[in-house]
């Protein structure tokens, strides 16, 4: 497979697994959430940096799909415009990450990616994310608890995201042995 229907396919993949780890953190971290969307782990942000730096544009897109089904008929039903802003929000900052980062350092194995790298990358998402998203929610007016949802959304991007990067990483060195 290869052209259009490879990336079709890693762009519905990707957005499967998306929401399957949006429904996997629901049930396992609904007590840790700090507000809709917002939690102290958040294995979701791991799977959007995992999956932008195996498939690039298409993960990006896959994310993009994926976020905005959960924000318009899950997290914000009744608010369309967060609902739109927020779905991009969520497939923009992984991507400005990995193109800022990785882009044409990293093969579809994440060989290119030592530990600390990994980490760096985890690291700098979890400031991404919850920047971009913060700077639009300022923008919005919301003002209130900002800052202390700042730092949640960021301790639970970062958690959320080594668990999955590192947890990606093992399962794919052990193949390659």
């Amino acid at each position: 497979m290869s052209g259009f229907p490879l990336k079709f396919a890693m762009s519905a993949g990707t957005a499967l697994l998306f929401l399957g780890t949006i429904a996997l953190n629901e049930l396992l971290f609904k007590w840790l959430e700090f507000a809709h969307g917002i939690s102290w782990i958040y294995l979701p942000a791991g799977v959007r940096l995992l999956c932008i730096l195996l498939f690039a544009e298409a993960g990006a897109i896959g994310i993009l799909v994926a976020s905005w089904l959960i924000c318009f008929f899950h997290f914000f039903p009744n608010d369309p415009i967060r609902s739109f802003a927020g779905g991009i929000l969520a497939a923009l900052a992984p991507y400005l990450t990995y193109r800022l980062l990785v882009a044409g350092r990293v093969g579809p194995s994440l060989a290119g990616l030592g530990p600390w790298r990994l980490l760096g990358c985890a690291l700098a998402f979890s400031i991404a994310s919850p920047l971009l998203h913060h700077i639009w929610f300022a923008l919005q007016g919301q003002r209130e608890g900002l800052l202390h949802g700042f730092f949640v959304m960021a301790s639970g991007d970062l958690i959320g995201t080594i668990v999955v990067l590192y947890t990606a990483k093992l399962i794919l060195s052990m193949r390659q042995q």
